[in-house]
């Protein structure tokens, strides 16, 4: 094999499938690749037949503009695969294991990666801690927007399917476990959400839905969802959610209707840093409105998650300090209701196996709550497309069509 294609960002609002290197096990020079990355050995690692990559809003983030990321970066950091190589120093991986991939990479060895925070490894990004695959700023580690991709500490970062015949029946479920389902769980641990509690979630794109399936797992006794999109919106009323509509104005009266006092007891910011204003500034970019807004909802003690993107160059902001990741915050709001705030990437590993069990066990059905919808890797053009414009649906791109016709 030596040929690859993968979804390439070309410019704002473009991207196209272009051939790329077939992946080796070593990181080459290329399109956001960080220079202290250049000639990275990786025995460690391994090459997979991409099965399923998924189409993620942070992905979109880059696309429409809002990041520093270079032309030429390969996309996608969702992606569940099938081992065709494995390199001299894997132990435990083996060919034709069918495997989802963790979107945080991680080393295994170094102290965070030891007390469980594989979201920010301190040796695979040169720049930063933390990294993932096709991002911008995350060390250069390729896509997995492609037919096939290099991963890296195998045994470390791979999740098994223990019996593949029965991950691809469930494949469109399984391959949220990349990001979307153990970040929006994430989201709703990190917020406290437990037995009884009353959450509103900000945002129903992938991750809030994501969010609020999480909190029912949690046992949450009220799931709010809120949004501008009336699509997305029902699809939370599908699985059982309430939902607000924040066009409507400010969501604490819509949340009163709802429990009788406008405040909950855990929230959740799905939406990050191209966040909207609410009633009449809906069609404005404010990105520092959820967060305001959750301080101001939840009650004193409460928590929030934040599983939403936060970024440190956005050219595209509406104002200098939010190109800068500045936002102009409450904090005062926070401190005096003695909130808690969790932030950053979701430690995918944490979750990735009690989530799998789930859904192997049919506790839960993700890909009906998301809307996954399988498309052609021809096709992912298209799909960034309309994601763009807000259809309630989470693309899955299918390489080699090995799901094709499975859509949920």
């Amino acid at each position: 094999m030596s040929t690859n294609r993968a979804v390439t960002y070309i410019g704002p609002g473009k991207v196209e499938v272009r051939e790329i290197p077939y992946p080796k096990l070593e990181l080459a020079d290329g399109p956001g690749v960080n220079p202290a990355n250049v000639g990275r050995k990786c025995e460690h690692g391994v090459i997979l037949e991409v099965v399923t990559t998924n189409i993620c809003g942070s992905d979109q983030h880059m696309v429409r503009g809002r990041t520093t990321a270079p032309k030429g970066l390969v996309l996608g950091h969702e992606i569940t695969g099938r081992v065709i190589e494995v390199g001299r120093d894997v132990e435990f991986i083996k060919v034709g294991d069918l495997c989802s991939v963790p979107f945080n990479i991680a080393c295994g060895r170094c102290r965070n990666c030891k007390e469980g925070k594989t979201g920010i490894c301190l040796n695979v990004n040169p720049d930063r801690p933390g990294s993932a695959y096709g991002y911008v700023d995350m060390g250069g580690w390729v896509g997995g927007q492609a037919e096939y991709a290099m991963v890296p500490y195998a045994d470390f970062n791979l999740l098994k399917f223990p019996d593949a015949q029965q991950a691809l029946e469930k494949i469109l479920d399984l391959t949220m476990l990349s990001d979307i389902f153990p970040t929006g769980y994430h989201g709703a641990v990190t917020a406290g959400v437990r037995p009884g509690s009353t959450v509103y979630i900000a945002g129903a794109g992938p991750v809030g839905l994501a969010a609020a399936v999480g909190a029912q797992l949690l046992g949450a006794a009220v799931v709010i969802v809120a949004d501008l999109n009336a699509d997305r919106l029902a699809k939370a009323r599908a699985f059982g959610c309430e939902t607000v509509d924040v066009s409507q104005g400010d969501p604490a009266a819509q949340i009163e209707q709802l429990l009788g006092v406008p405040e909950v007891d855990a929230a959740i910011d799905a939406v990050g840093f191209e966040a909207r204003g609410h009633g009449a500034s809906a069609t404005v970019e404010q990105p520092a409105t959820v967060l305001n807004s959750l301080m101001d909802i939840t009650t004193a003690g409460g928590g929030i998650g934040i599983p939403g993107l936060y970024v440190t160059g956005d050219p595209g902001a509406a104002d200098e300090a939010a190109k800068h990741g500045s936002l102009s915050l409450s904090f005062g709001t926070g401190w005096a209701k003695s909130l808690s705030f969790a932030t950053g990437q979701c430690p995918v590993m944490k979750y990735n196996y009690g989530l799998m069990n789930a859904i192997l066990n049919d506790r839960v059905k993700i890909a009906d709550a998301v809307g996954a919808t399988v498309i052609s890797l021809e096709d992912a053009p298209a799909g960034y497309a309309q994601f763009d414009n807000g259809v309630a649906q989470k693309f899955v791109i299918d390489p080699h069509g090995l799901v094709s016709g499975q859509a949920a």
